[in-house]
C-alpha cells in the first residue's frame, strides 16, 4: 500500500514538472520576435503528436529527413511563414488543396493555410514568425482538428 502511494506522488510530481516546463517553454515562445526553425519544429511536432523529441536539433534532423522543411535552412535560420506552413501541412498530415497535392511546396502550404484561416491578417509568406504566431496557429489547426 505505501508502495503505490509512492509511486502515485512521484508520478503526480512528474506532472507538475512537465506542466511547469510546458509554461516556462510557452512563455519563453510568447517573448520571441522569431523563432528559429529547430524551436519551431519542437513545439509542432510535440503538438501535432508526430513526435516525441526534447532535443531542438534532433527534432529539426527528424523534420528535414521527412521533408516536411524548405530547402537550405538550418536549425538557427529563422522561421518564415511559408516555411513554417509547410511543417504544420506535414506534421498535421493536411491533405491540402490540388496545386498543394502536386507540388508540397512552402508556397503552396501557405496559401493553403490562409484559405484554412489558421494564417491571418495582414502577412507575407516571407514574413518572420513569432513565438505568438506560432502559437496562434498551432491553436487554430488543433480546434479544427477537433
Amino acid at each position: 500500500m505505501k508502495k503505490c502511494l509512492f509511486l502515485s506522488i512521484l508520478a503526480l510530481g512528474g506532472l507538475v514538472l512537465l506542466s511547469a516546463q510546458t509554461a516556462a517553454e510557452m512563455e519563453n515562445l510568447l517573448n520571441t520576435q522569431s523563432v528559429t526553425y529547430a524551436q519551431a519544429v519542437r513545439f509542432v511536432l510535440q503538438a501535432a503528436d508526430a513526435a516525441t523529441i526534447a532535443n531542438p536539433a534532433e527534432a529539426f534532423r527528424f523534420a528535414q529527413e521527412k521533408k516536411w522543411l524548405p530547402k537550405g535552412v538550418s536549425p538557427e535560420t529563422p522561421a518564415r511563414l511559408d516555411g513554417i506552413s509547410l511543417l504544420f501541412m506535414n506534421a498535421f498530415a493536411i491533405k491540402g488543396g490540388l496545386l498543394y497535392s502536386f507540388f508540397k511546396n512552402p508556397h503552396y502550404a501557405y496559401r493553403e493555410m490562409v484559405y484554412r484561416r489558421a494564417i491571418q491578417g495582414r502577412v507575407d509568406p516571407h514574413m518572420a514568425v513569432s513565438g505568438y504566431q506560432l502559437i496562434f496557429i498551432t491553436n487554430r489547426l488543433l480546434e479544427s482538428n477537433e
